[in-house]
């Protein structure tokens, strides 16, 4: 039982809200120890998870350069340079990433979009210009709309198109479930079905974007008509 203190730790440090970086540390450091490890093995452990998983590491600097790139005025860039298009409108410009998204989702691509380096920074920039575009300055209601849906599209096309892909995670999820209800399927079967799924997501969910726009001038044709 004295192995599972680590437990204590991150609960009480998380609690008390502490640094996390530093209690997931301790909890590490007391765990090994708890086990019978020397300090010297355990901080030999945290070396060899950390070379053998590195890649992960590596996610976390792209951050910074988005950062950078917002600073720099990537969001107020991505507005202006809708605002040039007569044609843009929040549903197409959201369809448009929505199709790209679970296309290259279906490749195998998933680290092409995301929240983090797609959404914030460059699709939901984009979507509001359209709607600026068109309707002026926009309510603070609408706004977190339009970024909501943003978001929702990143999701929902990652989501149903991934699994078009035989080699990611959730196909092989997929068949190790139904092989343990002896249910035996090959993974290109699996891949293929979710052809008509992913076909599915597109057409609800485009409508649903077709439905925000119409949303969109009701709510701010109102706005419009209150002022």
């Amino acid at each position: 039982m004295l192995t599972l203190i680590g437990i204590v730790i991150v609960v009480i440090g998380f609690v008390l809200g502490m640094n996390p970086l530093l209690v997931v540390t301790v909890a590490g450091l007391a765990t090994g120890i708890a086990s019978g490890l020397g300090p010297l093995a355990v901080v030999a452990a945290f070396g060899k998870a950390f070379i053998t998983s590195r890649y992960v590491a590596i996610v976390w600097l792209v951050l910074p350069v988005i950062g950078l790139l917002e600073r720099a005025g990537l969001k107020e860039r991505a507005r202006s340079v809708v605002a040039g298009l007569r044609a843009a409108t929040v549903s197409r410009i959201l369809l448009a990433y929505f199709a790209i998204r679970q296309i290259t989702a279906a490749l195998g691509l998933t680290s092409l979009g995301g929240h983090a380096q797609m959404v914030r920074p460059l699709i939901a920039p984009m979507a509001e210009g359209a709607a600026e575009n068109q309707y002026g300055e926009l309510p603070d209601r609408v706004r977190h709309k339009i970024r909501a849906h943003a978001a929702a599209v990143d999701n929902i096309a990652l989501f149903f198109g991934e699994d078009i892909f035989i080699a990611i995670g959730s196909i092989l999820l997929i068949k190790g479930f139904l092989d343990q209800n002896g249910i035996h399927v090959e993974p290109t079967q699996l891949a293929i079905w979710a052809i008509p799924t992913a076909l599915c997501a597109f057409i609800i969910h485009g409508t649903r974007l077709l439905l925000l726009d119409r949303w969109l001038r009701t709510e701010l044709a109102r706005k419009q008509g209150e002022t």
